[in-house]
């Protein structure tokens, strides 16, 4: 109730003042209708779906197109509030003085009054409100699917010579179970394919929580080709942790569907597990964790078994869905993980991404590993900012990721 209470009281100081630069701009009564029934729909349409989740089923298409309308509402209207309350901190004073100071004894038309709100005022708040709203709409309806080949060369003293050149794909974060366009899903396939990499490499959370998400997919995801194969890791989601099951055995029987549908499709899911690529005589090491993360995720991940059989020498791999990982574990373990692999953050499907001059999104606040490649202790880590999408159905400024990485040997630059 206190939580329904501090909502209402959001939405009330937001729509008074978004009304207030509405009606300062037009006397229309046709624009005051839209808008309330705008308001009043969205609103209603996200209450009925809070109240209609189903926690066996998780979270569906229907409550994300809520959430996403929410949001549309509610950031541009934040950006009102800001604007209004602003040209109020000179009306507010404005109006005290006149009323205390002003001397009504003259003209009937010398009325103690707040200054009008001026119009300008309003039109560049509405112009500045349009912004979000409508980046919020391309989101949901464009942006989601955006997809992007982001290439990396990423150069290694010790990479095996038979190995100079590789290039892997790295995709994350499909989240099937949030998809609602299969051709939209087979033209990333195939781009997928185009890049003609070596490997592909699939760090963790294919479905939201069940197993028959992406049954639709399969046959889709079959088409994904590489020379020497596709690997995959579980990630946080993959588990059905989210959702209520009837019994303990149906989450387990989920689990193990996934782990065939994986199959089914072409994966080597590693669990704990590493396998070798070899060439002339040479090899690398691809090692798969399960999912280990801080902050109340699941650590089922073991770096130490999926590292056995694997010499501390040998050029690795290392797939770990959650980047929490790295910190906490892989970058100062002796055994120096050349490039780490990983996803979840989403780059939480929002920011602003400029090549070359600016990369934010506000779960920077929560990861210090949160899109892209870092580098530490001679070592890498790649989060990729995910295939799909969760809860938001929607992407702004932060686009689904490819991820091409060439392995080069030698020193960067040289």
């Amino acid at each position: 109730m206190i939580r329904w209470i501090i909502f209402i009281a959001i939405i009330g100081v937001a729509d008074f003042y978004a009304f207030q630069s509405l009606k300062t701009v037009t006397k229309s009564n046709w624009w005051y209708a839209l808008y309330w029934l705008f308001t009043v729909v969205v609103i209603g349409n996200f209450i009925y779906q809070f109240y209609s989740f189903n926690r066996s089923n998780g979270f569906s298409q229907a409550n994300g197109f809520a959430v996403g309308m929410l949001i549309a509402m509610v950031v541009p209207k934040l950006i009102l509030i800001v604007m209004m309350f602003g040209e109020d901190v000179f009306r507010v004073p404005q109006g005290i003085y006149s009323y205390f100071m002003q001397d009504d004894s003259g003209s009937e038309n010398q009325i103690k009054h707040f200054p009008a709100r001026r119009k300008f005022i309003s039109q560049i708040a509405l112009g500045l409100a349009a912004i979000p709203f409508a980046s919020v709409i391309y989101g949901m309806y464009k942006g989601k699917y955006n997809f992007k080949v982001l290439k990396y060369t990423l150069h290694f003293e010790d990479l095996p010579e038979a190995f100079n050149g590789y290039k892997l794909t790295q995709i994350s974060d499909v989240h099937s179970g949030s998809f609602d366009n299969i051709k939209k899903v087979e033209y990333a396939i195939d781009l997928i394919n185009e890049q003609q990499s070596d490997v592909i490499l699939f760090t963790g959370d294919m479905v939201n929580n069940k197993a028959t998400e992406l049954e639709p997919y399969v046959e889709v995801f079959k088409k994904l080709k590489a020379n020497d194969g596709l690997f995959s890791v579980l990630g946080n989601h993959d588990y059905g942790d989210y959702i209520r099951w009837n019994t303990e055995e149906d989450k387990r029987q989920n689990l193990e569907d996934l782990k065939k549908l994986q199959k089914d499709i072409g994966f080597d899911l590693l669990l704990n597990e590493n396998r070798f690529i070899e060439r002339e005589g040479q090899r690398l090491a691809i090692i798969g964790v399960e999912n280990w993360g801080k902050g109340g995720f699941k650590k089922a991940g073991d770096l130490k078994r999926a590292s056995e059989k694997v010499n501390k020498d040998d050029f690795k791999i290392l797939m770990s869905h959650d980047p929490s990982h790295w910190d906490a574990e892989v970058v100062n373990d002796a055994y120096h993980y050349h490039l780490t692999l990983s996803g979840h953050t989403h780059g939480m499907q929002f920011g602003i991404e400029i090549p070359g001059w600016i990369k934010w999104s506000p779960v920077k606040w929560r990861y210090k590993q949160w899109a892209g490649i870092y580098e530490a202790l001679g070592q890498y880590i790649n989060v990729n900012r995910g295939f799909g999408y969760l809860a938001f159905p929607g992407r702004v400024g932060i686009w689904p990721e490819i991820t091409v990485i060439e392995l080069k040997k030698g020193k960067k630059g040289a």
